[in-house]
């Protein structure tokens, strides 16, 4: 059974596992589980989706089978996620192209998350990301989202657009990316529509306590 320490102002879950599909589908539950144990349901889709990520790297570029460690730490006002593993090899960001699956997932982290970077340790690595808590979180969401959809839109898409043109191009912009996220969604072997029926689920949860 993982244990977790109280230690105000924080609060601290580990999590060992090894890198196989299997485990990740198990560990997003059991991060999602401590989440709702610590009175935190609405960072529970992001922390799942940023874990996810997190521990399917460590499947890909340290092997299946290889042991690690996801830290979850609950400090104020954000929620601080980090794999270890025992790899040195330090993971960058790659300009992937349309097609290429490989390669997006730093950038998904930087997209959803508040920061995030690398640390080597003594053992290995810590890949690690925040998250935001706060009572502000729905403010903040449109706020990233607004970030990231501008991003979505990349450099080919000319000068930043104003007034009604640029809502025009955010909408399609917004499109795209919850387009790639359902396909993004389907190759993890997730089921799409169940994916949209729990962010419907929390969009609406959180409309309702602003």
């Amino acid at each position: 059974m993982p244990g977790y320490e109280v230690t105000e102002p924080r609060l601290r879950c580990v999590l060992p596992f090894e890198a196989a599909s299997a485990e990740v589908r198990l560990l997003r539950r059991a991060a999602v589980t401590q989440l709702s144990r610590w009175g935190m349901p609405v960072a529970a889709d992001e922390a799942e989706l940023l874990v996810t990520e997190l521990a399917t790297n460590v499947v890909k570029h340290v092997g299946e089978g290889a042991p690690a460690t996801l830290v979850l730490e609950w400090r104020g006002e954000r929620l601080r996620l980090e794999v270890h593993d025992k790899s040195r090899a330090m993971p960058s960001p790659s300009m992937a192209d349309c097609d290429a699956e490989c390669g997006r997932g730093l950038h998904l982290l930087a997209a959803l998350a508040v920061d995030w970077g690398t640390v080597l340790t003594a053992v290995g690595k810590a890949v690690w990301c925040e998250i935001s808590v706060s009572s502000g979180q729905a403010c903040r969401r449109i706020e990233r989202a607004v970030e990231v959809l501008e991003g979505y839109q990349g450099p080919s898409r000319g000068a930043p657009l104003r007034g009604s043109g640029r809502d025009i191009g955010l909408e399609e912009s917004a499109v795209e990316l919850i387009t790639d996220l359902l396909h993004w969604t389907a190759a993890r072997g997730l089921d799409p529509d169940d994916v949209l029926d729990r962010a419907q689920m929390h969009y609406e949860a959180e409309a309702d306590a602003a």
